[in-house]
């Protein structure tokens, strides 16, 4: 049977501005940090029209791309935060490679810990898009 992907075009508009959002949020932190599109996407591994692609929010930009840039702004990267509480691993050896967000990473970024996945940033799992901002936002450099 043929792979049937969703489309970008057909995500729902609460995803969609998700992604809007986080590029915004990641905009800002490379301008912060003085660096251009070209140095950031070197850093990353990636091209300069798909750092440009990601910067505008490109849905079509792979989620383990969006999530390599934000472990460049955060080395301890767990988006298992986001995840009610019940839901989330126990322990991140417990977890499938395929779900773990630091399995995304880079092998520089250290695994984290439960007890760092409890810390007090961690959103409730009923809350959306400005939870999910406001999570960046902290992880952010300082002038952002």
């Amino acid at each position: 049977m043929p792979r049937q992907n969703t489309r970008p075009t057909d995500f729902p508009p609460a995803v969609q501005q998700q992604i809007a959002r986080l590029a915004e949020c990641i905009v800002a932190a490379r301008k912060a940090l003085g660096e251009t599109q070209a140095q950031w996407a070197a850093r990353l591994g990636i091209s300069q029209p798909t750092m440009a692609r990601l910067e505008r929010g490109d849905a079509s930009v792979s989620a383990a791309t969006y999530i390599l840039c934000l472990s460049q702004l955060n080395p301890q990267l767990d988006l298992t935060v986001l995840l009610p509480r019940s839901a989330a691993p126990a322990a991140p050896a417990s977890a499938p490679a395929k779900t773990s967000a630091t399995a995304a990473a880079p092998a520089s970024a250290p695994a984290k810990t439960s007890a760092t996945a409890a810390a007090p940033a961690t959103p409730s799992a009923d809350t959306g898009v400005d939870d999910f901002v406001s999570l960046l936002a902290s992880w952010a450099p300082a002038s952002v």
